[in-house]
């Protein structure tokens, strides 16, 4: 499919308030829904609709859907491509555990209004019914996905709209997680990291449910039994010191985290802005496991000013 869009409006708000790295000091805004609420599963971030704010950018775009193999298996995507001649800088998106790439899609269509490409995708395995990538979520793993973001970054780098030069990850919840980890073991090829609460916390609590990796059944259920994954989601990511490795990341980060998130504690962003040499924290006031409203406002406004300043 291809086709155009007819691109909405963005208002960034007037000035940014910078929280330096390891800071936990907060910007005011409105409240967020929780990845709590009752139409979420439990490790599920909102989802913000770009309907919700008003928003203006200069670029209209087109989508266009791709799919890139990875190991023999599909991995669907679709891709927001400003209009104009030329490569443009590059944004991948991350989805959360349980989400699509349609979780992205707020974000891409406010960053392609201001001439950013962005892609969005599903990784394999996931459960959320609009994901079409192949896959099972009893194979699926944090480090399964960070296979799939290797093969699109890597695919991405021969689409004739991107400047390969360019690429920057963004990940939301396990998929910031992910950005995370693939940024760690791949510095060269990207420009930049955004993470949006990111679930750092994926490691302790796996070993908070089981005493050792032979205690991992074949397969188990997460959040009581809202997903079932295998026993690689444990065992994969198991010895991996998630704080020790991603500051291998030498770039500049950028990290958005709510400080009312019942999912993923800020903590563990503000702990990941002490381990980079390079990082913006904002604590967003209000903000819950995922931004809607005033608080996806506010953080789209620091995402663009993060991109416009790795331009100049």
């Amino acid at each position: 499919m291809k086709g155009t869009t007819a691109v909405m409006a963005i208002v960034l708000a007037a000035a940014f308030g910078l929280v330096g790295c390891g800071s936990a000091q907060g910007q005011a805004s409105s409240a967020s829904t929780d990845a709590s609420a009752s139409s979420l599963g439990p490790g599920q971030a909102a989802v913000a609709s770009s309907g919700d704010v008003d928003q203006k950018g200069d670029f209209t775009y087109e989508q266009r859907e791709l799919w890139v193999d990875n190991g023999g298996e599909q991995i669907y995507g679709v891709a927001y491509v400003p209009e104009g001649e030329g490569q443009k800088p590059l944004v991948v998106f991350s989805h959360g555990l349980g989400n699509d790439h349609s979780a992205g899609a707020p974000y891409a269509e406010v960053l392609a209004s201001h001439g950013f490409a962005v892609h969005t995708f599903d990784f394999r395995g996931e459960s959320a019914h609009q994901n079409r990538s192949d896959g099972s979520s009893t194979s699926m793993s944090a480090m399964t996905e960070v296979s799939d973001l290797e093969a699109v970054i890597e695919a991405a780098k021969d689409w004739d709209f991107v400047d390969s030069s360019a690429i920057v990850a963004v990940g939301e919840s396990q998929g910031g997680c992910v950005s995370a980890v693939y940024a760690a073991d791949h510095a060269d090829e990207l420009a930049g990291l955004v993470l949006l609460y990111p679930a750092l916390s994926i490691s302790d609590d796996i070993h908070a449910q089981f005493a050792s990796v032979a205690d991992v059944p074949d397969t188990y259920g997460l959040f009581g039994g809202w997903m079932t994954v295998g026993r690689n989601y444990a065992a994969d990511i198991w010895d991996y010191d998630m704080f020790a490795r991603i500051g291998a990341y030498p770039g500049k980060v950028l990290v958005l985290h709510g400080d009312a998130d019942s999912v993923v504690d800020v903590s563990y962003s503000e702990r990941a802005s002490q381990v980079y040499p390079d990082c913006e924290l904002h604590v967003i006031s209000g903000a819950g496991h995922g931004f809607t409203g005033g608080n996806f406002e506010e953080a789209c406004g620091y995402i663009v000013a993060y991109l416009d300043g790795l331009q100049s």
